[in-house]
Order: C-alpha cells, then structure tokens, then sequence
C-alpha cells in the first residue's frame, strides 16, 4: 500500500515546497519559551508578540531566511559576583522561527515594555483572469 503525501496526491499539483515548509517547521522544535502570540491586526497585516523580559534591543537578532522569519535572543551573561538565592527569570538564549507565506513581508519590530512586537503585512493580492484558447485539431 502506497502512502500519499500532500505533494504526491493527485489533485495537488505543485505543492510540494508547502510540504517541505511543514516538515521543516515541525522539525524546528520551539519549545515553550518565550511565550508569543500571534494576532490579526488587519485584514492584510499580523502582530507577532514575544514576551522577552531581561532583554534589550542589542540582545535581539530578527531575520528574514528563505522565507522564514527567525527571531534570536542571547543575554551576555553578568552575572559577576552576584549570589542568587532564587532565580526565576529565565536569561537563556532562544531562537523562535516562523514560515512566512509568500507576499507577506516584515513592516517593523518594536520593544514596548518587555515585549517585542514584529509587524507583519501581506501584499493584497492582484485578481488575475487568464482566458486559455482552445485550439482545435
């Protein structure tokens, strides 16, 4: 028995690249942290929200790969002399990827209160008719 997948079947031609944007996301491994949200700010434009308290504009790297937006963290450690008797902020480094569909494009990033806010919009996409002649043998 033959297993079909998403870029095999049949009555999906040209999908292929989308079923190798799913397997590479789902082999991405975001664990939990930092936690984000994700919202429809406009019919054509999107808010990712990451709660990235303890870290400043230098600490954070966004980039744009192969249509994958990756956001990266790392704190310089300073810790020096300093005795913790409880350490519950979480300073670690992380990297948090998001697949980008075609047409939708980075507006901006902007740090507000401990949360980093990365704007996105989608180009509205243009109606096109194409009429196909149908030529007789």
């Amino acid at each position: 028995m033959t297993k079909l997948t998403l870029g095999s079947h049949p009555y999906l031609l040209g999908f292929e690249q989308l079923e190798r944007l799913l397997e590479r996301n789902a082999k991405s491994g975001n664990e939990g942290y930092p936690p984000f949200n994700i919202e429809q700010t406009s019919e054509n434009s999107y808010r990712i929200t990451l709660a990235v308290a303890g870290f400043c504009d230098d600490d954070l790297e966004i980039t744009v790969e192969d249509r994958q937006l990756v956001i990266r963290g790392r704190q310089a450690d300073d810790t020096g002399d300093r005795v913790f008797l409880h350490r519950g902020i979480a300073g670690r480094q992380f990297q948090r990827s998001f697949v980008l569909a075609d047409g939708v494009d980075v507006a901006g990033a902007a740090m507000e209160n401990g949360l980093l806010h990365v704007d996105l919009e989608r180009a509205a996409p243009e109606t096109v008719v194409q009429k196909i002649k149908i030529s007789t043998r």
